[in-house]
């Protein structure tokens, strides 16, 4: 039986991976990427797939592994009223499965009371699949105890991504290389061994989110040409601390937070031309302070809630 939601009435809400272990996170968790975040902001706790929680829950949302897309609904809703998919990387992956597993995964998503996706450009294509309620559940981070930098103008350049098709490194480093300044990149999983190679990218260990955040604020330029659109975290976090990114159309952070830098995927001639403005300190300026005001508009936690309000009212 689905529960009946009223205006006003704080659901009680828990979501289900394979890394869960039923507890809530604590507000300083040091890697509080999306999923923490959304988490910390619902208070919900973070439960795991197979070894379920002994409470109930108004609302269950599964975020399915990448690695093991098998996953049993009606196990979750032996502790859920109502239980969603939430979207995990981009919409297409699910089609790099054995065909037993994409049809698998096919019905789990229309078994769904409902599915989240992450951006409004993969609405569409769950409604497609078939799947009867799809919601946009914006991707979050939590700024308690971060200080955007303290400074406006810095020569450096940071890379999103790797040099393979997932990350798009290669389309981000001929668009970086035209602006001229250093540039670094983070080491990722996907990450070739042969990048260290590469005699003008500095590449930057491992690091936590934390670690991370507070890193990308002595950048001034962002570039991530990724067309593996899912929930744009980069663009985000540069979207805090004001750093212009060169993005592609079709993840919503980057069109909300830098529609001044964002171009059609595989536009790199326009991506070049952007570049180039960057170097003038009024475009840069004009670009910051734009994405400052939309940042705020849109990516505050307390902005995540009320639009969470709107969407699952």
């Amino acid at each position: 039986m689905k529960t009946k939601w009223h205006l006003g009435v704080k659901l009680k809400v828990a979501f289900f991976s394979e890394t869960g272990n039923n507890q809530r996170y604590p507000r300083d968790f040091p890697n509080a990427r999306t999923e923490v975040a959304w988490c910390l902001a619902l208070d919900a706790p973070m439960c795991h797939l197979q070894h379920l929680p002994n409470e109930r829950f108004d609302l269950g949302i599964v975020i399915i592994p990448k690695n093991n897309p098998i996953v049993d609904l009606n196990h979750i809703r032996s502790v859920c009223d109502n239980v969603a998919v939430m979207q995990e990387g981009p919409h297409w992956f699910f089609q790099d499965y054995t065909v037993e597993q994409q049809f698998h995964y096919y019905n789990t998503l229309v078994d769904a009371d409902w599915v989240y996706c992450h951006n409004e450009s993969d609405v569409n294509y769950f409604l497609g699949l078939g799947c009867k309620d799809v919601r946009v559940m914006r991707s979050l981070m939590i700024t308690d105890g971060f200080n955007r930098r303290e400074f406006g103008w810095s020569n450096s350049v940071m890379i999103g991504g790797n040099f393979v098709s997932w990350y798009g490194g290669f389309d981000s480093y001929i668009v970086a290389s035209e602006i001229g300044y250093p540039m670094s990149a983070p080491s990722m999983g996907r990450k070739q061994k042969q990048e260290d190679a590469i005699e003008d990218i500095e590449y930057l260990p491992y690091m936590n989110w934390r670690d991370w955040l507070d890193t990308l604020g002595g950048f001034s330029i962002g570039v991530h040409l990724m067309r593996t659109h899912a929930a744009g975290t980069f663009a985000m976090n540069c979207g805090f601390h004001g750093t212009p990114c060169i993005g592609y159309k079709g993840l919503d952070t980057q069109e909300i937070l830098h529609p001044l830098t964002t171009v059609e995927v595989g536009d790199l001639d326009g991506a070049k031309e952007i570049a180039r403005k960057l170097k003038s300190q009024k475009f840069w300026d004009l670009c910051s302070d734009t994405i400052l005001k939309r940042f705020e508009q849109n990516y505050t936690e307390e902005k995540w809630k009320e639009n969470w309000r709107v969407t699952n009212g």
